[in-house]
């Protein structure tokens, strides 16, 4: 098993597991938001795009839905090699 990377060192196209969200890095409001749009733990996420120059956002795909995140918060979500993508 490999070690954690956060959701922002993800390439184009590569998907991956959300294995940790630092919850206490967030404001209570934004933690909730990111909840309501299926971002937990267990949860598969595909980067689709990142800004050009590495600047903000970066579009991520989580269920059916593309999510614009900024790359502050993209720092707070911990990622692992996704099951279904090794197989």
């Amino acid at each position: 098993m490999s070690s954690p990377r956060l959701i922002e060192r993800l390439s184009r196209g590569e998907i991956a597991t959300i294995s940790a969200i630092d919850r206490a890095g967030l404001d209570p409001e934004t933690a909730r938001r990111l909840h309501e749009l299926g971002f937990d733990e267990g949860v598969d996420v595909e980067l689709l795009h990142r800004a050009p120059f590495g600047g903000d956002p970066l579009a991520v795909r989580v269920g059916n839905m593309v999510v614009a995140l900024r790359c502050s918060m993209a720092r707070l979500i911990e990622v692992e090699p996704a099951a279904r993508a090794a197989e």
